[in-house]
């Protein structure tokens, strides 16, 4: 079995440019457009679709991902422009941090609300 998330976004082509240009991923189909109903998208085994939603009722969604370089990571991502100020109360959004259950968890939440949570296991 494999769960493949549907994000909801405001503004397709605003989501394809966040998760294609700062986070890694890439367009699965690269024939879709931000005109399409669902766009798929994938990061080595990851995957998503994000959709088209013009509700003000709009809620997030979340999902984990787990990684084997979660430092290395969160800096490329910073590198590329990852936006931390939006989230200034959170700390697991402003730097990977050790949590008590042994993982190592940062979180990116995009332009339409949706969270990942990378996370790293400590203990294996």
């Amino acid at each position: 079995m494999k769960i493949i998330p549907l994000f909801k976004c405001h503004h397709m082509q605003e989501a394809i440019d966040f998760y294609t240009q700062v986070l890694d991923f890439r367009q699965k189909y690269p024939e879709e457009t931000a005109n399409d109903a669902v766009v798929d998208l994938i990061n080595e085994e990851a995957e998503l679709q994000l959709t088209q939603y013009e509700s003000d009722t709009l809620y997030g969604s979340v999902v984990n991902i787990v990684v084997t370089d979660i430092d290395e990571r969160f800096q490329r991502y910073l590198d590329r422009g990852l936006d931390i100020s939006g989230k200034t109360n959170s700390p697991v959004h402003q730097e990977p941090i050790d949590q008590t259950w042994g993982s190592r968890e940062f979180y990116v939440t995009d332009p339409s609300g949706n969270t990942l949570r990378f996370r790293q296991w400590q203990r294996e």
